[in-house]
This record gives structure tokens, sequence and C-alpha cells, in this order.
């Protein structure tokens, strides 16, 4: 290896050139830069529409790299073994990733620094998808945050740096190693019929997200306190889809955020908190691993949730429970991979409390169907819905669905945009959820819309007697 021996860049959640800190690093050696995207043994668990619109964030980046003068080597196997195999046929010295702390990302991420220094390659991993490193943040006791509130008051008033700028050039190898093609890994596959109707609900790549801060922040961010919470309103940025991918980094998000705030628009205080509430998520996975596989909270193990794919959780699945605002919330995430704050946790509630069932059939139907899936937040946000979770709602804390659609939905506008049966002239999107599922399920327009099957009373009553079972037990 020589001091101008190619760096590789590993690109994993991080698909973007803007506030990099791995890439600026490389370019700033001179040496020659590869970045490379590995369908590797983590991306293969991720689940239908993660993985399609995970390929539609790495196509956006090498048409990026491309105007830049690079490339986007593309390979698919074991993360470590397609390491090896680059650095013998690049002759790379050094190898540079940012950062991930969920349990499989950072299992691989350990195997392959180990190996690779083992073997003399300088392996080096950067921060960047977080705001504050994990270990960098803790209680006056010196332990984690375990409640997000404090947490939030002990990095509010941290100065951050400013976020790194697009690097001026990146130097180019003399040969570039060979690369898959994209369209012969499909990872449109596994999304059948559907990828064509989630796709148009997509925003890829790092300037559609720049774009979506900027209009979030001129637009929206007056008024986000209340209208965040109403799900036919377009009232909050969007941005989940992009940071999991890391088309956008949360610091340029932060001072987007900060800079509004300062202007006067006092809800981007909000904003900004969401933002933080991401990195507990992060900060609890780094800590507390099981919270991705378990419940947080032990005591939790043995409550009689059922774990079997029941009737009704079938017909959870495919927003027929004959509760309207479960039911949309359901056809929102199918259609478009994404769904309201508000309807996830209403969804949540239903079928942890109102069925009974555990939230792990939640996160694993998630983890199929979000485009903004994330293996921490989802866990959190699972755990928070269902009370088995580090700072959770209380289990007694059973959402009514019917009151909350009152609330939040007085005009039924969100229920008629997801919701085509009984209608006589259902919308465009209410019709769209019926070209999207497998034909398999049968389903029709034209069917009548089921009755509930189990109402908002006798759920809430079966919950709270489990709950004060547990509770005397």
């Amino acid at each position: 290896m020589t001091s101008q021996s190619p760096i590789i860049l590993w690109f994993r959640r991080d698909l973007r050139l803007a506030d990099h800190a791995a890439l600026t690093a490389a370019c700033a050696t001179g040496r020659p830069v590869i970045p490379v995207f590995i369908h590797d043994e983590v991306v293969e668990t991720h689940g239908a529409a993660p993985l399609f619109r995970l390929g539609l964030s790495a196509e956006a980046l090498a048409a990026d790299l491309a105007t830049k003068g690079s490339r986007l080597i593309l390979r698919r196997g074991d993360a470590l073994t397609t390491l090896q195999d680059l650095i013998a046929e690049t002759g790379a010295g050094a190898v540079y990733w940012s950062r991930l702390y969920d349990p499989a990302s950072k299992a691989r991420d350990s195997k392959a620094k180990a190996a690779l220094k083992e073997a003399g390659i300088d392996a080096q991993s950067f921060a960047g998808h977080v705001l504050f490193e994990p270990w960098k943040v803790a209680t006056k006791t010196g332990g984690f945050y375990k409640v997000f509130t404090p947490m939030w008051k002990s990095v509010r008033g941290t100065q951050l740096s400013d976020a790194l700028p697009v690097p001026g050039k990146i130097a180019a190898p003399v040969a570039w190693p060979a690369s898959d093609n994209i369209e012969d890994w499909q990872m449109a596959a596994p999304m059948r019929r559907g990828a064509e109707v989630l796709r148009g609900h997509c925003t890829v790549g790092e300037a559609a997200a720049l774009t979506r801060l900027h209009d979030f922040i001129a637009t929206k961010v007056h008024g986000y306190q209340a209208n965040r919470d109403l799900p036919a309103v377009e009232g909050t940025s969007r941005l989940s889809e992009n940071l999991t991918y890391g088309e956008i980094s949360p610091l340029t998000c932060w001072h987007a955020g900060w800079a509004a705030l300062h202007a006067g628009h006092a809800d981007a205080e909000v904003f900004l908190k969401e933002l933080v509430w991401r990195e507990f998520a992060y900060h609890l996975a780094h800590h507390t691993p099981h919270i991705t596989t378990g419940n947080w909270k032990p005591e939790w193990d043995a409550f009689p949730w059922n774990t079997d794919d029941t009737a009704h959780v079938t017909a959870w699945k495919r927003g027929r429970t004959g509760i309207r605002f479960v039911d949309a919330a359901m056809r929102e995430m199918y259609v478009t991979g994404t769904m309201h704050n508000r309807g996830r946790m209403i969804v949540a509630s239903y079928l942890t409390k109102h069925l009974m069932s555990h939230w792990k059939i939640g996160l694993d139907w998630f983890a199929d169907c979000l485009i903004d899936w994330d293996p921490c937040s989802n866990a959190m946000g699972w755990q928070w819905s269902a009370g088995s979770g580090p700072d959770a709602t209380p289990y007694f804390r059973v959402f009514n669905p019917v009151t909350q659609l009152d609330k939040f939905d007085k005009n039924r506008a969100y229920v008629d945009r997801w919701i085509a049966e009984g209608y006589r002239n259902p919308s465009d999107t209410a019709l769209s959820y019926f070209d999207a599922f497998p034909r398999s399920w049968g389903m029709s327009a034209t069917d009548s819309y089921p009755s509930p099957i189990v109402t908002p009373e006798d759920g809430r009553a079966r919950a709270l007697d489990a709950y004060s079972s547990r509770e005397k037990a």
C-alpha cells in the first residue's frame, strides 16, 4: 500500500454528498476514492418496501456521483468478503464508512473493522447518522437517558458544528473495478405489482430531500405543533423517508430548525424535539440492543399477548378492521410506504391493546411496508405504544380510535382519502390501494365496509383486564 493507494468509501445509510464526514475525510487526503454500495447480509434482511426504496436511493446517489466525475461501484455479497475482494482488485489501503447503531449493523461493522485492521488496512468509521454520538450524551450519574424529556433538555443548547459542504473534487482511480448492474438485483421484486403504485409516492435523492426541508421551513414550520396531528393536512416535514437513507443529514435539519426558531417560528422547537426523539431511539438501540428484538422491560415477557396471525391480525394488516381510522392509516402505509404519526399511534394501540396482539407482529409488518423503516425508530415506536418500552405510554392509556377520529379528522377528509368501500365515487388514492395489494387477498372496492372486528369499548375492557391481572401477578 502507498500513500496514493485508493480509499474505498463504503456507503450504507448515508447516501448523499453533503455533510458526509467520511467522504470529506477521504477527499481531503487527495487520494483516489472508490465509492461502493454493497447489497450485503444486512440489506438482505430488509422488507419489501425498504429494500425497494433503498434501491432508488442508491440509483440517485450514483447519478449524483457521476456529476462529480465519480461513480458508485455496486457489489452483492457478504460485506467483509466483498471489501476484501475490492481491496485485492484495486490495491486500496483504506476503507471509510459512516457509523450505524442498530445491532445488526454494529455486528457487521465491528467484524469488518477488526479483520481489515488485522490485515493492515486503515479502517475508519465516522459520525454522521446522528447529531450526538450515543456515548457522548450522559445523565448526571454517567448513565444513558431512559426518559426523553431530560435528554432533550440536556442537548437542547448544544452548539454543533456547521454542516460540511459537498467536496469540490472526488479523485477517481486510474482504473475502476467492475460493478454489478442494480437492475440485476431486482430490489423491487418483493413488492410485486405494488412497486409502481408505491414509486409515485417516493421523494428520492439528496436534492429532493433538501427541497423538502426548505419547503417545510418556508411554508409549514409555522403551525407545525397543531397541524402535525391532523392526518388530512400536509403539516409535517415528511423527512423521515430521507433521513432513513441518509439522503439528508440530521445536522442539516437541525440547523434549519434552529434558524427558523431564531427567526420567530416558535413551532420549530417541536420539530427540533422530533429530531432528538429520533436520536433517543438510536441511543437506546446502542446501549440496550435488545430493544429491537424483545421487550425492553423484561417484566412484560409474561404478558398474554397473542403471537399468531389470527383472523383479527389479518384484518388489521389489510385495513379491514371496521375501525375507519385504523383502516385508513393501514391503507395509507400500503400505498405510500408512509403513515401519518397520529395514525401510527392509533394502529399500534389497536393491535396491541384492542386486539391483544404482540407488538412484534406490528413491528414486522411495518418493517415490510414502510419506506421510512428504521430498525431503531420502529422498535422504539412500537414498544412506546405497547407499554413495554422506555418512556412508554402507560398500558392503561388505550387510544379510542373513534374519538381520536372525531378529534383529528372531524370532516373525515383523511378517511375519505383512503377508504373506498361504501362510497359512490371513491377517491383515486382510495382506489389505488386495490391496485397495490396481492390479488390473492380477494378484496374489491365494491365490497361492503366491515363491521368492527373488536369495538373500542370491548377492546379497552379486555386490555385493561389483562393489564390489571398482570399488575396483580
